[in-house]
Order: C-alpha cells, then sequence, then structure tokens
C-alpha cells in the first residue's frame, strides 16, 4: 500500500505530464501559424459570389465597339449649337452607350454623324402684354455607320424640350433660353445614347437599317 506522500507525488506528476502535453500542442500550433503568416498564406474567398437567382455572373469577351463622333451640322438658326450638341453627345456615349468614343484621328470601328435639325421656341404662357412662359424644342438626326464599309447600322431622330421662364430683363432671358436649350440637348444626348446601347445589346446592329426610325423624347424642366 502505497503511503499519501507517494499517492500525491505520483498525482502531481501526472497533471505535470499532462500541462507538458498540452503545452507542447499548443507551441506547435502556435509555430505552425506563424509560419503561414510568413510565407504570405492568406484565407480569402474566391468567385464572383452569390447572384440574384443563382445565375452565374457573365462576362462578355467581346471589346466595345470604337466610335468617332463627328460635329453635328446645324441647320437651326442658333449659331454655335453644334459644338455643345456634339460635346453632349461624346460625352453621353461614351459614359453609357456601350461603345468606346476615340478622337477623329484613331481608327474606330463606327462613325456618327448628324444633324441639329430645328429649334424652336413656343410660348406656353402670357399676358395681354407679355410673355410669361416659354419652351425650347431641339431636334436632331444621327446615323451610325460601319467605317470600312460605310453601311448604316443604325440612325435615330430625338427631340428634346425643356421650359424656362420670362423676365422683363431681355438679356437675362437669353441666359435662361440658352440653358433650356443645354438642358434640351443633354435629354437628346442622354436618349439616343441609351437607345444604342439596347440596340448594341440586343444585336440589332447587325442588321440592315433601310431607313431612319423617329422618336421624340419629350422631357420637361423648369
Amino acid at each position: 500500500m502505497l503511503r499519501p506522500e507517494t499517492r500525491q507525488n505520483a498525482v502531481w506528476n501526472e497533471r505535470l505530464r499532462s500541462l507538458s502535453i498540452l503545452c507542447t500542442h499548443v507551441s506547435a500550433l502556435c509555430l505552425s501559424l506563424l509560419l503561414l503568416s510568413g510565407c504570405g498564406y492568406q484565407f480569402r474567398v474566391e468567385g464572383a459570389g452569390p447572384t440574384i437567382g443563382g445565375a452565374a455572373a457573365a462576362s462578355s469577351s467581346t471589346p466595345p465597339p470604337r466610335l468617332i463622333v463627328r460635329t453635328l451640322e446645324n441647320k437651326s438658326f442658333e449659331p454655335n449649337l453644334e459644338t455643345r450638341f456634339t460635346n453632349y453627345l461624346r460625352h453621353e456615349f461614351s459614359s453609357g452607350s456601350g461603345a468606346q468614343v476615340v478622337p477623329d484621328s484613331e481608327a474606330a470601328d463606327l462613325v456618327l454623324s448628324g444633324q441639329i435639325l430645328s429649334v424652336t421656341l413656343p410660348t406656353l404662357s402670357f399676358s395681354q402684354t407679355t410673355t410669361l412662359e416659354s419652351r425650347a424644342e431641339a431636334m436632331v438626326s444621327i446615323k451610325i455607320e460601319e467605317t470600312r464599309t460605310q453601311r448604316l447600322v443604325w440612325a435615330q431622330t430625338a427631340k428634346g424640350i425643356s421650359e424656362f421662364y420670362v423676365t422683363p430683363d431681355l438679356q437675362f432671358n437669353r441666359v435662361l433660353q440658352n440653358r433650356a436649350l443645354e438642358q434640351a440637348g443633354r435629354f437628346i444626348a442622354e436618349d439616343l445614347a441609351s437607345r444604342f446601347l439596347l440596340q448594341l445589346e440586343s444585336g440589332q446592329l447587325a442588321k440592315p437599317v433601310t431607313r431612319p426610325e423617329s422618336d421624340n423624347i419629350n422631357t420637361t424642366v423648369k
């Protein structure tokens, strides 16, 4: 029979052995984590992640068509309007048409040209002596052709509208009229770029175009 002192020593020895084994495992785990972090291992999530409806995200390898936007021909009575309207088209087609707008000096797949057909300023409301409210209306027609074959791939006519109030100050009225015309030009450019994107995504550009389509955008801003 073991003495109490001998039994107590045996218990303490067993506990020390267990603690030593635990410390060895912890040290090995810490060393492994240190080696992994030192070697540059990282944990990350790969892939595109979940999508609505469980469908995989589709990626297109087809590069966007390169598009030249030429300065519009101004057939209206408003001078210098072609530069502003052309800049609006270049900006909107560059950001929202699915095409890559490039300068005239670079090679391109498509070329856009067009005309400012008309600008009108009808009166909306008036008193017995003066006009109180007017409207700026602009009509633009464009066409897009293939650079190499000059085949017509898309044509569209769009109309932009913006309203403005008339004041007794003639000079300030001209400022308001110019702003309304600029707003109408932006509406036209945005509408044409959106419609071209739909044509491009649906594959309709590959089909021959026999005549220009006519469609108006009637957007009012005060």
